[in-house]
């Protein structure tokens, strides 16, 4: 029986160009739901949304989430936000601090505020960053773990900050309007089409390897990331849309796998067969004098595994193979 018009679901994606909010939208449009996105492509990009461009179920807007009108309009129009849209990346939000605190507090109020006027579900996109800096012995955090931050001179902290305030709010929005909201905090997500102008290390030592240019790691290159494929956490997404007792709750999304980035600059170096020597660029050089790095951050996914039974697909290997294919086709 083909499927009607009026009875498919409905989505909207604030940020819907950008790497995770474009493979969102792909994976969305698979499944044979319907799909609008906004996206003022400061960082996303309309190359990304190449492929779905001419699909009937699929519709844009290129224009901001300040827009207040037309978020009403749109969020009247959907069943469910999924709330991508913000300042990403650490270098982006050290060049761009204020614009930064802005997009993020801001764009998350205005998206509540319709979505609680209308009852629509929202799923807000939060951060590792929310858990802040590193703490003696500890690698692996868990959604209800203390927050520790440096000093608010430190840029790189606003968006700690911003993100925390868009929890509070959606959690508040949940307590006292009864808003349907789920909080997911994303650990290093990637894979094709992730850029690195904003600082995201592995299409940026990917550049660097297939251009046989010197791989560039800050510090010494010991600090250890988890890192998840783009196509893990989109369906790790999709499986707490999916569940109702994923509402009003807090969900990290990654890879539990480490690996250190001296070792992650040699992988790459070998699987795209590049002459790239490394080199290694103190952090003060690369940012900013006095920025703060993590040296160790992993997720505890338990919470997610036991309401859904999600656990990536997809390791390191994977990860840096796609994307360097991605890149080659490029």
């Amino acid at each position: 029986m083909p499927w009607k018009e009026d009875s498919l679901k409905k989505n909207l994606i604030t940020g819907g160009a950008g790497f995770i909010g474009s493979h969102l939208a792909e994976e969305l449009l698979r499944r044979q739901e319907k799909v609008t996105i906004i996206d003022n492509l400061s960082t996303g990009s309309i190359d990304n949304l190449k492929n779905i461009k001419t699909n009937p179920r699929f519709s844009y807007h290129i224009d901001t989430i300040m827009n207040e009108k037309l978020m009403k309009q749109l969020i009247s129009e959907c069943d469910t936000v999924y709330h991508m849209a913000a300042a990403v990346g650490v270098k982006y939000i050290i060049d761009n601090p204020l614009k930064s605190i802005q997009t993020n507090v801001r764009g998350t109020e205005i998206v509540l505020e319709s979505a609680s006027a209308l009852r629509k579900k929202v799923i807000l996109a939060s951060t590792s960053e929310i858990y802040g800096k590193d703490r003696p012995g500890k690698r692996t955090f868990k959604e209800d773990d203390d927050r520790l931050l440096g000093s608010t001179k430190i840029s790189r902290w606003s968006y700690s900050c911003t993100k925390a305030l868009d929890e509070f709010l959606a959690l508040a929005y949940n307590r006292e309007k009864k808003l349907p909201i789920i909080i997911v905090r994303f650990f290093n997500t990637c894979g094709p089409r992730q850029s690195g102008r904003y600082g995201m290390v592995i299409p940026r030592f990917i550049n660097q390897a297939l251009t046989n240019k010197p791989i560039t790691v800050y510090g010494d290159g010991a600090q250890t990331r988890s890192f998840c494929h783009v196509k893990d956490v989109v369906d790790a997404l999709l499986s707490l849309n999916n569940n109702p007792k994923a509402i009003g709750e807090i969900f990290n999304i990654g890879n539990p796998e480490a690996i250190t980035i001296n070792s992650l600059a040699n992988k790459i170096i070998k699987r795209s067969s590049s002459k790239s020597k490394i080199i290694y660029v103190p952090y003060e050089k690369a940012y900013v004098s006095g920025f703060e790095a993590t040296r160790h951050r992993c997720p505890d996914i338990t919470k997610i595994q036991r309401l859904t039974g999600f656990y990536p697909k997809y390791n390191i290997n994977d990860i840096l193979d796609s994307t360097i294919e991605y890149y080659l086709e490029q």
